[in-house]
């Protein structure tokens, strides 16, 4: 007999206003497998998930978990059931990581009840699971951008729920975390029996650990199957507009593809080209969260300077977006910084992502305060840089002087997107229209 589904998402269609961000999607996920959720920015991935949670009603449609539709379900049983590692998360408070994952067993006690042994003992097999365990005693605040990804996987893992949905895992992580971290969920999967349904963009990854490959494009679903038979040519070219060879690798058998140049992109949100733009500065995985959400929301972005090999480099470039770029472990040249000053110079609104500051990248700090007044300038992430300086203090007072000039503090992509809609001068950097979805057929 065929086990029942362990999601089970059922002509789901979800609009937000005018917008049709899902139509129609239907597929089930069965329990003990890796389905990977790829598509463009806009695609929908990150909606069809927050349905799966519940954090989004479908109108019309249905997701069903475990057998149970998903809003029959309370709110502590959700918990129980399906762990949720989200796009971007910036905690508030520099919290004890030991104690920053034990808050994945909130939903097993009462309001008065502490942890216990087995919560503990939970909580530290996490902390390895993500190889985090040496870290257990430091503040969530003094890890990295990648370790801190690694930190709310693992306290998605100490819910010990059956279902596992990740949004974008890997976007602070560099190539070998990625398949670090990939490997370990892939062995959750293998060993313990655990569903994850994972938001990827990269399909090479993809391809590589999941059992199937579930592609959106405009909110439908346009292919779904094992990596096998759904990567192709014909696929990247219709749905990102890239031109790509396809080939295998001669050891394992997946299927890889090596882009080759870029297309018109249907799929793609494109800002007006009269309109401003919105330069990000950042590295080290920390704009990644940015980049893709002003994106998404069609706002024209550029980033920099970055170091080749960056993985905000590679979101980058994976978006299409311009970019300051210096040869790795070097201090910023003066053609890169000239080069980053003509983007900032172009922009209508400056972001700084919560990036470490050292002696090599305090040049893009220090670039950003003539703008300051200008533009409107984004001080994103977690209040404060004391525990990202590496300078001597040099970084933090640049920050100070920003804030003397007007630059407003932000928490996390949603309190950025809001900040920037919310001022006057940001209607010369406002997204465009959204295109509208493809017809039937």
């Amino acid at each position: 007999m065929t086990a029942a589904p362990a999601l089970r998402f059922e002509r789901v269609t979800v609009r937000f206003g005018d917008r049709l961000a899902l139509h129609d999607v239907s597929f089930a996920v069965a329990p003990g497998t890796f389905v990977a959720l790829a598509g463009p920015n806009g695609s929908g991935k990150t909606t069809l998930l927050r349905t799966a949670l519940g954090f989004v009603a479908p109108d019309p449609g249905a997701v069903e978990l475990l057998g149970r539709t998903v809003d029959a379900l309370r709110i502590v049983d959700r918990a129980r059931h399906v762990a949720w590692v989200p796009q971007d998360e910036s905690p508030r408070d520099d919290v004890r990581l030991g104690d920053y994952v034990l808050y994945g067993r909130f939903a097993f006690h009462g309001a008065l009840e502490g942890e216990t042994a087995e919560d503990l003992a939970i909580a530290d097999r996490a902390l390895r699971d993500v190889g985090l365990a040496d870290r257990a005693n430091d503040g969530i605040l003094r890890l990295s951008g990648g370790e801190r990804q690694r930190a709310v996987l693992a306290r998605a893992l100490a819910q010990t729920a059956p279902v596992l949905l990740l949004d974008e895992p890997t976007s602070h992580l560099d190539i070998g975390h990625q398949l670090d971290l990939l490997g370990r969920v892939r062995a959750l999967v293998r060993d313990r029996g655990v569903t994850v349904l994972a938001a990827i963009h990269d399909l090479n990854l993809a391809a590589r650990f999941a059992d199937r490959v579930v592609v959106l494009s405009r909110g439908r679903l346009v292919a779904d199957g094992p990596p096998s038979d759904v990567l192709s040519t014909e696929l990247l070219a219709q749905v990102w507009g890239v031109v790509a060879d396809l080939r295998r690798d001669a050891r394992t058998g997946f299927p890889y593809l090596i882009p080759q140049q870029l297309l018109t992109d249907p799929g793609r949100p494109v800002g007006a080209p009269g309109r401003g733009r919105v330069h990000v500065v950042g590295g080290g995985g920390s704009a990644a969260p940015y980049l893709r959400a002003l994106a998404e929301e069609g706002y024209r972005v550029s980033t920099g300077v970055l170091p080749l090999l960056d993985s905000d480099l590679e979101t980058a470039e994976a978006l299409g977006l311009a970019a300051a770029v210096e040869v790795p472990f070097a201090p910023l040249g003066p053609a890169a910084r000239a080069r980053n000053r003509e983007l900032l110079g172009e922009s209508a609104a400056i972001v700084v992502a919560p990036f470490p500051i050292g002696p090599f990248n305090a040049p893009n700090l220090d670039d950003v305060l003539p703008f300051a007044g200008r533009v409107p300038v984004f001080l994103a992430g977690p209040p404060g840089i004391a525990a990202r300086d590496f300078t001597g203090g040099a970084a933090s007072a640049t920050y100070a002087a920003l804030r003397a000039r007007g630059a407003v503090e932000v928490l996390g992509t949603a309190g950025l997107l809001e900040a920037l809609a919310s001022r006057p001068t940001a209607a010369v950097a406002a997204p465009a229209p959204r295109l509208a979805a493809a017809p039937d057929g």
